[in-house]
């Protein structure tokens, strides 16, 4: 079989398939306080502060949080203070399956974290006397975050720094705003977690999808400003500190749900072992659709990383990673994370979302263009599945051959001394090659015996009738299946079932003998395939 690339395979085992923005996490900053001079100048016309120093907004930081005490107090909601170690997103769960409204504030967390803020450091000058010099640095300083229920998005959280200039984070999933947009439309869809598994309209659904734009992102974010506490007063707003917001990190996910999620496993694990060398450079050329040289900076690489029993493939450029895995059993999850918009040579405004975008989603289909397979596994996964399990053909019932069993096994030798026997067999030229391998004599192995058992081959489709003829011929799916379960049996599964399990220092370098050869026999199977 010639190598075709996944998304390829992928063409005819794909029921529905969903292109959406993931998480987002932006920055909320206000433009004219990043810098010491944008700091002096705020304190001077909007305190009235002659000497700028960090100790003149202390007042501020303080009413700050006063007011969102105050806030959780008058709201009624929990003011959680997390543990070292605790995770967020847990404690968030607990509080959204307890909320019974329809939106609101869930409750606020507090936690110590590092911030870039400004502080006051005294310099000398030449005559030796000393003057204050704002400076920014980093300084574990209490943060609120504040998780809510939107109406339109889902469960989302605002994050406000308690120290100047009070930098906030907004993080949002957009697939959680789309489940709402369904919602509220009447278009029916079944959920996956973090996705859609499915839905009759799914052409409506990515249109949908495809409306999530950063005017909507805005709105959401100015609507919880004008209803929780933030630092900036009414009159620093008219001044012209305002929030405004930029791309932090955005997550671009393309979910392909499988037609058998069964073998979805299979499949993946395959992709991963074919497809270890994807993080060369060269490949991320062709993933990323940009140049890269000697100085092109950061790591090019590939890991497998395991939840679990689950695996996933993670692809790094730049700041950049790729992220595939098999999600829930059901779908095949392709994610690009643009961690920093620059990478890209696109600015962090929140403007840039559509051209993000498009890098995100072309990055996920190109890396299943440049994935390749030898083989579709899961044709040989249906193979042995049909094989090992009872049949139904015309209302005949077979029973399956099961791997391991003896008399399968025997049944599986004995096609393989007739495979090359151009005009195929009989019923008593098997019976007695059978009986023999069984270990038996021939009356033991009686002729109704022998019936029932090419009837069973017949029926999986490892033999067929010569026509107008008392003769049987094995197919080619018999006689690959035959050879398979002989070879294996016999020069794998038993000889490692003999190996001693202690007392000898024989076992583990004959493990390691029967590992290497395996590991040749199916990489030259892959080949031939």
């Amino acid at each position: 079989m010639i190598r075709k690339s996944v998304a390829e395979i992928l063409d005819d085992h794909v029921t529905f398939e969903l292109e959406a923005i993931d998480r987002m996490y932006l920055n909320a900053y206000v433009p004219s306080l990043q810098t010491g001079g944008g700091f002096v100048y705020f304190l001077q016309t909007q305190l009235g502060v002659r000497i700028p120093s960090t100790v003149m907004v202390a007042p501020m930081s303080r009413r700050f949080v006063d007011a969102m005490e105050r806030f959780a107090e008058t709201e009624g909601v929990d003011l959680v203070t997390f543990e070292k170690g605790q995770r967020k997103d847990d404690v968030a769960h607990e509080y959204l399956a307890k909320f019974t409204g329809d939106e609101g504030v869930l409750f606020i967390g507090k936690a110590q974290e590092k911030a870039s803020v400004f502080r006051t450091e005294k310099r000398r000058r030449p005559d030796g006397s000393r003057y204050p010099w704002i400076i920014r640095s980093k300084t574990p300083v209490n943060h609120y975050y504040v998780y809510l229920l939107d109406r339109d998005f889902g469960p989302l959280f605002i994050k406000f720094c308690s120290y100047f200039p009070y930098a906030a984070k907004l993080c949002l999933n957009g697939h959680e705003w789309l489940k709402r947009q369904l919602t509220q439309r009447g278009i029916a869809y079944e959920p996956l977690d973090n996705g859609i598994r499915s839905s009759e309209d799914a052409g409506r659904v990515q249109r949908l999808a495809n409306t999530l734009d950063a005017s909507k992102i805005d709105a959401v974010f100015r609507k919880w400003l004008r209803r929780v506490p933030h630092p900036f007063t009414a009159a620093h707003r008219r001044a012209g500190y305002r929030y405004q917001l930029s791309i932090l990190q955005a997550e671009f996910a393309l979910t392909q749900v499988l037609d058998r999620p069964h073998t979805g496993r299979c499949f993946f694990e395959e992709v991963i072992r074919e497809n270890l060398d994807i993080g060369r450079p060269d490949q991320m050329q062709l993933i990323f659709h940009r140049r890269v040289t000697r100085r092109t900076p950061g790591q090019f690489r590939t890991r497998v990383l395991t939840h679990g029993v689950v695996p996933s493939l993670h692809v790094d450029y730049k700041k950049a990673r790729v992220k595939q895995y098999h999600k829930e059993g059901q779908a095949l999850r392709t994610e690009t994370t643009i961690n920093d918009t620059y990478d890209f040579e696109i600015g962090r405004a929140l403007s840039n979302l559509p051209a993000l975008r498009e890098i995100g989603f072309a990055a996920n289909r190109r890396l299943l263009r440049v994935e390749h397979l030898s083989h579709d596994c899961r044709i040989g996964h249906d193979h042995l599945d049909a094989i090992t399990q009872p049949v139904v053909v015309q209302q005949q019932r077979a029973a399956g051959l099961r791997f391991g069993d003896r008399r399968v096994h025997a049944l599986m030798q004995t096609l393989c001394l007739f495979a090359l026997n151009p005009t195929g067999f009989r019923h008593r030229d098997v019976r007695a090659s059978t009986a023999q391998l069984l270990g038996r004599e021939p009356h033991e192995y009686s002729a109704s015996h022998m019936t029932y058992d090419l009837r069973r081959l017949r029926l999986h489709g490892l033999i067929e009738r010569v026509p107008r003829r008392h003769r049987y011929r094995i197919t080619t799916l018999g006689a690959q299946m035959a050879m398979l379960y002989v070879r294996i049996y016999a020069r794998g599964v038993r000889p490692a079932a003999s190996l001693p399990t202690s007392g000898s220092r024989r076992g583990s370098p004959t493990l390691e003998r029967l590992d290497a050869a395996l590991t040749k026999f199916l990489q030259e199977a892959q080949l031939v395939a």
